[in-house]
């Protein structure tokens, strides 16, 4: 039985839409025993988003930043605080390549230019929608335009944090990095041997 047919009378209802939109969504949904069950889930998201990890060849270092995520405080885990890779959501008209430019530039101080793409993704595809452009791009020190940080106008307030590709993987068997975006791409790095002589 093809996706389409196991699905059928979708409805749709909004229960919240004050920073993203919760909605309930009710199917009918057709089993492989041939019974037709009505089934109602919540789906939560925003725009599609970007992440991007900045690497060091020469130096072996990663540039991560540190935020508090409010999630995360109320999961009562690390007060709150998050290391994770730039990132930020995509502004109506804006490719995902663009997003990564700018929000480099806002919250870690770096311009970028030659951007590889690893994936697309869904980091919880039981509740959200958004998906994740994920990318990797090198720097070095004369990237660096100004100290980065965040925009005031968005209440952000990010530290920026270059670390040795080495202490970086180290902090997520540690827990001490706990993003599922940045686990992925620090992975990627490894995986594919990006600082290997």
């Amino acid at each position: 039985m093809k996706n389409k047919e196991k699905i059928s009378n979708v409805s749709y209802k909004v229960i919240s839409n004050f920073w993203a939109k919760l909605e309930q969504v009710s199917f009918d949904f057709s089993f492989k025993n041939g019974k037709i069950k009505r089934l109602t889930h919540e789906v939560y998201g925003k725009g599609d988003g970007v992440a991007v990890l900045l690497y060091n060849q020469e130096t072996k270092k990663v540039l991560l930043s540190k935020q508090f995520r409010i999630p995360i405080y109320v999961a009562g885990v690390n007060n709150g605080f998050s290391v994770e890779v730039c990132g930020g959501a995509i502004d109506q008209n804006e490719s995902p390549e663009a997003t990564v430019i700018r929000e480099t530039k806002e919250e870690i101080g770096y311009t970028i230019s030659e951007l590889k793409k690893v994936s697309t993704v869904f980091l919880s595809p039981g509740l959200m929608k958004e998906q994740t452009h994920l990318f990797i791009a090198s720097y070095n020190e004369d990237s660096k335009i100004d100290n980065g940080g965040g925009l005031a106008s968005e209440n952000e307030e990010i530290e920026v944090l270059e670390i040795r590709f080495e202490d970086a993987l180290k902090m997520i068997e540690t827990a001490h990095i706990i993003d599922v975006r940045t686990i992925m791409l620090l992975q990627y790095l490894q995986i594919h041997g990006v600082f290997k002589e």
